[in-house]
C-alpha cells in the first residue's frame, strides 16, 4: 500500500553545453515510472545536479542510463571547474524517501556501482551508507586527490576503487570514476524571524547547528578563541544533531532568516528543528514568524509534524491525512511568505499527479453509485463489500475522534487518539482494496483476451487463468480480514465511547458485517474455480470461520447499542 519512493541526485561533470546535459536528463526520463524534479546546471562548476524520483527499481534503471550517457558525452580529459570531481558522473547517491529504508538503498547503491563497473567499465567507489569500510563513508576520502590523482590510486589496493579496480588506461582516462552512495533525505528550510539583523540571525543558527560555535575566553562574542593541541578552535556544540545553519538577511523579503540544511529527519525531523529554533530566538529576542522549505520534502515529514503539534494540544491524530498536513503547515507557517501547495511540494503527491491511474475511491458517491449501476460487470460486489468495510472503519474513527474531544473527557483523549489512529489505518487499507478488487477482476477478463491456438498457448492460457482466480481469491479474504479487524474499535466506542454517538459505532458494526459476508460470497465463487481443491478448501473454510466471527461481535456490539440507546 505505501508506495516505495528513492530519489536520486547524479551529479554531472558538464554545466556549460545544454545539449550534453539535455541528453543525459532525456537518457533519465526515458524510464518509465521516473519524474524528473530538477535539473541545477552551474557554470563556474562546469557541474550539472540532477535530481529525479520514482520506484527503485525504475530509478536504479534510470541512474544506470544517466551514467552511461555521461561516460559516452562528457570526456574528463578535457573537464575544468570549480568543484571537486573525479569522473563523468561524479556522484550519485540514493536517498529513501518513503517506504523503503537507508539500508535497503544501500544495498541498491552497491549493486549499481557493481554494474556500472561490470557493464561500462567506470571505477566505483561506494560512499556514505553503502561504504564497505568506515573511512570511505566519507565522500571526501573516496574523492582524494579528485581525477587527476587516478592513475596513483588505482594502482593500489588500499586506494583502488570498491569495483572495477584495473590499471590506468585510456578507458579510465575519459571516463573517470564515480562514487555511488546511499545518504538520509536531506531537507533544506529557512525559518523567517522577525528581525533584520544578520548577526542575530547568525548567533540563533550557531546556537542550533550540531557543530556549534567556536568557544571563547572570557566575553563570549570577543573573547580569544580557544584552540586545541592542533591549533584548531574548540568548538561549543548546538542543540541540534545532523543539522548545519547559517543566517543571512533576505532583501527580496526584507528579514532575516536561520536557513538550515537537515541532513537527516530521523534524528532531527522538521517539527524539532522548527520548535528549537523558535525557543533559541525567543531565548534573543526574536520571533520565528514562518519556515519557508526550499524545493521538496517527503510527506512523513509534514505528517510527523502535524501530528506533534496536534499531540501538543492533546487532540486526537486519527485524522485524515489532508487534515494533518494542513496543520502541519499552520503550526510551522509554511505559507508565510507565500501560498504552500502540499501538491507541488510533497513528493509522493507530486509523483501519484505524474503517474496515478483513475480510482474507483477518486469518484464521488453518486458517481460510484451510477458506475457500479452501469453496463460493466466491474465494479461489483466486492467493490462494494470493500467500500462498505471502508464505511464501518469511517464510523468508528469519527466515534473515537469526537470521544477525544469531549467536554470532561480530556484526560482521556490520548486513549481515543490511539483508536482513531488505528481505524484511519485500517480505512486505508479497505479503500485500497476497493479498486484491487476490480484489478482482481480485470486480471481474469485480460485471460480471455490470450491466445490459444497451439498446445502451449492453451498450457499457458490455464496457467494463467488459475494464477488470476487464485489472486481473486485473496483479494476478497483480505477484505475480510481487514473489515473484521474494525470490530474491536467498534466495540469499544460503543462501550467507552461518546454515548451522544453510540448508534453511529452500531451502524458501523452492520456495515463491517455485512463487508464481511459480502467478500466471503466473493471468496467461494472464486475459489470454486480453482484446480486446486486443497487450496480451494482452505481459503474457503478460513473465509467462514472469519464471517462466524464477524456474526458474532456484530450481534454483541449491537446488544450494547440497544442497552444503551434504551
Amino acid at each position: 500500500m505505501t508506495q516505495r519512493i528513492v530519489e536520486c541526485v547524479p551529479n554531472f561533470s558538464e554545466g556549460r553545453d545544454k545539449a550534453v546535459i539535455g541528453q543525459i536528463t532525456a537518457a533519465i526520463e526515458a524510464v518509465e515510472g521516473v519524474k524528473l524534479l530538477d535539473v541545477d546546471p552551474g557554470e563556474a562548476t562546469n557541474r550539472t545536479v540532477v535530481t529525479f524520483v520514482g520506484a527503485p527499481e525504475a530509478v536504479v534503471e534510470a541512474a544506470f542510463r544517466g551514467v552511461k550517457r555521461a561516460a559516452e558525452l562528457i570526456d574528463m580529459r578535457r573537464h575544468h571547474g570549480a568543484h571537486p570531481r573525479m569522473g563523468a558522473t561524479d556522484v550519485l547517491p540514493l536517498v529513501p524517501v518513503a517506504g523503503i529504508t537507508l539500508e535497503e538503498c544501500a544495498e541498491l547503491a552497491r549493486a549499481l556501482a557493481s554494474r556500472i563497473a561490470d557493464e561500462l567499465k567506470v571505477p566505483t567507489y561506494c560512499y556514505e551508507a553503502a561504504a564497505f569500510t568506515p573511512e570511505r563513508r566519507n565522500l571526501a576520502v573516496c574523492r582524494e586527490g579528485e581525477y587527476e590523482a587516478l592513475p596513483e590510486r588505482l594502482a593500489h589496493e588500499a586506494s583502488a576503487p570498491d569495483f572495477g579496480a584495473r590499471p590506468y588506461d585510456e578507458g579510465v582516462a575519459r571516463t573517470g570514476a564515480t562514487a555511488v552512495g546511499a545518504r538520509d533525505f536531506l531537507v533544506a528550510v529557512n525559518f523567517n524571524l522577525n528581525t533584520t539583523s544578520t548577526r542575530r540571525a547568525n548567533a540563533i543558527a550557531f546556537d542550533v547547528r550540531e557543530k556549534g560555535r567556536p568557544c571563547r575566553e572570557g566575553n563570549p562574542i570577543t573573547g580569544k578563541v580557544v584552540k586545541d593541541a592542533d591549533g584548531n578552535p574548540v568548538m561549543q556544540p548546538g542543540t541540534l544533531k545532523a543539522t548545519k545553519a547559517i543566517g543571512w538577511y533576505i532583501e527580496e523579503y526584507g528579514i532575516a532568516q536561520v536557513s538550515m540544511n537537515i541532513t537527516d529527519i530521523a534524528t532531527t525531523p522538521l517539527h524539532v528543528a522548527f520548535d528549537e529554533v523558535c525557543r533559541k530566538a525567543d531565548a534573543r529576542g526574536v520571533r520565528v514568524t514562518g519556515t519557508e522549505i526550499v524545493g521538496l520534502v517527503p510527506k512523513r515529514a509534514l505528517v510527523e509534524a502535524g501530528k506533534y503539534f496536534l499531540r501538543k494540544q492533546r487532540r486526537s491524530v486519527g485524522l485524515p491525512e489532508e487534515e494533518i498536513v494542513r496543520i502541519a503547515i499552520k503550526s510551522m507557517g509554511l505559507d508565510d511568505l507565500r501560498p504552500f501547495a502540499p501538491e507541488e511540494k510533497v513528493i509522493e503527491y507530486l509523483l501519484e499527479a505524474e503517474h496515478k491511474p483513475k480510482q474507483l475511491i477518486d469518484l464521488t458517491c453518486k458517481g460510484f453509485a451510477e458506475e457500479t449501476a452501469s453496463e460493466s460487470p466491474a465494479p461489483g460486489g466486492g467493490s462494494i463489500s470493500a467500500y462498505m468495510g471502508a464505511l464501518g472503519a469511517a464510523l468508528g474513527t469519527m466515534v473515537a475522534n469526537l470521544s477525544s474531544h469531549k467536554a470532561g473527557w480530556d484526560d482521556r483523549w490520548e486513549e481515543f487518539s490511539d483508536w482513531a489512529e488505528a481505524g484511519q489505518q485500517s480505512l486505508a487499507r479497505l479503500l485500497h482494496l476497493v479498486d484491487e478488487d476490480t484489478e482482481a477482476f480485470n486480471r481474469i477478463m485480460s485471460v480471455f483476451a490470450m491466445p490459444k491456438t497451439t498446445d502451449e498457448e492453451r498450457a499457458a492460457r490455464s496457467a494463467a487463468l488459475q494464477e488470476a482466480t487464485l489472486y481473486a481469491t485473496e483479494v476478497p479474504l483480505r477484505t475480510m480480514k481487514t473489515a473484521a479487524e474494525v470490530f474491536p474499535l467498534l466495540r469499544a466506542m460503543a462501550e467507552q465511547g461518546n454515548p451522544n454517538s453510540v448508534s453511529d459505532a452500531g451502524v458501523g458494526a452492520l456495515a463491517a458485517r455485512s463487508a464481511v459476508l459480502g467478500a466471503r460470497l466473493n471468496v467461494r465463487i472464486n475459489a470454486a474455480g480453482l484446480k486446486d481443491r486443497t487450496a480451494a478448501d482452505a481459503l474457503t473454510a478460513e473465509a467462514d470461520a472469519i464471517a462466524a466471527e464477524a456474526e458474532r461481535a456484530e450481534r454483541e456490539i449491537l446488544e450494547i447499542v440497544e442497552r444503551k440507546i434504551g
